[in-house]
């Protein structure tokens, strides 16, 4: 789908009937497709009870995880579009367009995007067992033993999939991709349990943390344009040697095609007014997550852009859906 057609059809829903005056009256369900513990989980915990002290309703977290984190998005994508249920889900829920094409929905014709929550970096790791300490060790590595070494991920056209093949096209290095069962990716980089030792993979920090500080993993560089204060001894990518890569993670909130205008409107203008709380404020700094702030119209832009350079990817590294 191009630009202008989609960005029609964004536009065509949104003239779709305004919010009911009492919107919402009942609980509000936020469903994720990566399970406890995961990013979009941890962040819709945060926000839900905000959510919920502002419209005075009941507003649950669900966690959905499988079918390679396809499940939760379907479920959405066949639930009535009234703006009770929520998705919650990360930049995945672009990148899958360019990549899966057999899923039981259109990841963006079946949604609107209503509001960005946050942005943070990846962090590229290898598995201690490897021997690979830093990120020029690995290009190193690579280079001498193209197509043998593997990465891993978290399904294939997932976020830290791509972005270990946006690494590879801009380092100039050849892999091949072994993705791991739900939950397992970091679990098999550690170890070397994939089929033939997935060496290194993307993930986002606060899952890898605990395992970096441990020695179990060796932290190789984060991916967005400055450096974590979670890791800051860690140089960013383009700091230790692919000038200027920049491949964060993001997560945000999407609804149902045919929700009424009025109702993602209301969505999107609280979801920013929780987001801007000191005390969500304070919980972003500690998770290691910047606020991203954007108009809905904006957001549903920002989507297709990110679709578009996904296919992008997939199309430079010869990735078959």
């Amino acid at each position: 789908m191009s630009t202008r057609m989609a960005l029609g059809f964004f536009l065509l829903l949104s003239a779709m009937p305004q919010v009911p005056q009492d919107y919402p009256s009942k609980p509000v369900r936020m469903i994720e497709p990566f399970g406890a513990g995961g990013g979009p989980d941890l962040i819709a915990r945060a926000v839900s009870p905000k959510l919920s002290e502002l419209w005075g309703q009941p507003v649950t977290v669900e966690n959905h995880p499988g079918a390679g984190s396809t499940a939760a998005p379907a479920l959405v994508a066949k639930s009535s579009a009234d703006g009770y249920t929520l998705l919650v889900n990360t930049s995945a829920q672009a990148y899958s367009a360019a990549l899966l094409k057999n899923l039981p929905y259109d990841p963006l014709k079946d949604f609107i995007p209503v509001a960005p929550l946050t942005s943070q970096p990846y962090v590229l790791v290898a598995g201690k067992w490897s021997g690979i300490a830093t990120l020029s060790e690995l290009m190193v590595t690579a280079k001498a033993k193209p197509g043998e070494l593997k990465f891993g991920s978290t399904g294939v056209g997932t976020g830290s999939h791509l972005g270990v093949e946006k690494f590879n096209l801009e380092a100039g290095i050849k892999a091949v991709h072994v993705p791991a069962k739900a939950g397992d990716a970091i679990t098999d980089v550690i170890s070397n349990t994939v089929a033939g030792g997935a060496t290194y993979m993307m993930a986002p920090i606060q899952l890898a943390l605990a395992d970096i500080r441990a020695g179990r993993l060796s932290a190789l560089g984060v991916t967005t344009k400055s450096r974590s204060h979670l890791l800051p001894e860690v140089p960013t990518i383009a700091e230790a040697g692919v000038p200027g890569f920049d491949y964060p993670i993001w997560y945000g909130v999407w609804v149902p095609a045919g929700t009424p205008a009025g109702v993602v409107d209301k969505l999107a203008k609280d979801i920013v007014r929780v987001l801007a709380a000191p005390e969500m404020r304070d919980w972003l700094e500690k998770h290691g997550a910047d606020r991203m702030s954007m108009t809905q119209p904006e957001f549903a832009r920002f989507v297709l852009k990110e679709s578009e350079s996904a296919e992008s990817i997939v199309k430079a590294a010869g990735v078959k859906p």
